[in-house]
């Protein structure tokens, strides 16, 4: 049976591409972890609309400049184990990548490019900054605009525990193909009315609300998996004899050692006698 491929793949950013949470990040440098730290699992848990929180948490850090974009380089040295090999593969596949997240657009947007996302297919929340705070006065213009804090953010779907449907809608305007997001968050379950296929992602947190309603969940600390899901089994083929095919190597292994699950059974009998077809008459 023909698994079928998903030609656009949007992934979440925090706890699926970078294994920290940006908002957190900035608790952590403005001595406010804790209670930015309570307002984030509330909020990916489900608990608490993101609505509800995001200025709440943004409040509270009131980060500079400075440490915004100190965020983009704590990103980099948490990425996700093969998160950047797995966007590298999927393109040479020929699938378009995409980064949707509720993070502050001035790091996300960095790290995506610095992973080989196009710029053009990130989203994430811009924000304004006080033009007044931090040493306005001074001579020199690059300190006073790193030092300047966060006043507001730009309000849109992005800040909203629903609104990732309306971005994914957005990007994919009349683009043809079928489409998959993967995600670790409840804002993300939401959003997969948007798309064919929601996979929620649990390496780096499995949260109990999509580990149990996401049609397919991946356990891994790896995103490897997701290559075969993305774009098909018989995909992982076609990496032979390239610089991916370690990658493909790897990912079988993790498939044998069971990172998909599937709530969807019709999902689960269709993966495993596409993969079946190709795998069992190779090994």
């Amino acid at each position: 049976m023909r698994w079928p491929p998903y030609h656009h793949i949007f992934f979440d950013c925090d706890s699926t591409l970078t294994t920290v949470e940006g908002i957190d990040v900035l608790g952590e440098l403005t001595g406010k972890r804790w209670d930015v730290e309570a307002l984030t699992r509330a909020a990916m848990n489900g608990e608490l609309e993101l609505g509800e929180v995001y200025d709440r948490r943004l409040q509270l850090v009131q980060p500079t400049r400075r440490q915004v974009n100190a965020v983009r380089h704590i990103y980099k040295q948490h990425v996700v184990e093969d998160a950047k090999a797995v966007i590298g593969a999927l393109q040479a596949l020929g699938h378009e990548v995409y980064i949707i997240s509720g993070g502050l657009a001035e790091a996300v947007t960095e790290f995506g490019v610095y992973l080989g996302v196009p710029r053009e297919n990130i989203r994430a929340v811009s924000v304004q900054y006080n033009e007044l705070s931090g040493p306005w006065w001074c001579n020199y213009d690059q300190i006073a605009e790193k030092e300047k804090r966060l006043l507001d953010v730009q309000e849109g779907a992005l800040t909203e525990s629903d609104g990732k449907a309306a971005i994914v809608r957005e990007l994919l305007g009349d683009r043809r193909g079928r489409s998959l997001l993967v995600g670790d968050g409840v804002s993300d379950l939401y959003a997969s009315r948007a798309v064919d296929l929601f996979v929620g992602f649990g390496g780096v947190v499995a949260r109990e609300r999509v580990v149990t309603e996401a049609p397919v969940f991946l356990h891994s600390a790896s995103l490897a998996p997701i290559l075969p899901v993305a774009a098909g089994p018989a995909a992982l083929s076609l990496l032979r004899n390239t610089p991916h095919q370690a990658l493909a190597d790897k990912t079988l292994r993790l498939i044998d050692k069971g990172a998909i699950t599937f709530q969807d059974e019709r999902l689960r009998e269709k993966f495993e006698q596409a993969y079946q077809a190709i795998y069992s008459r190779t090994n």
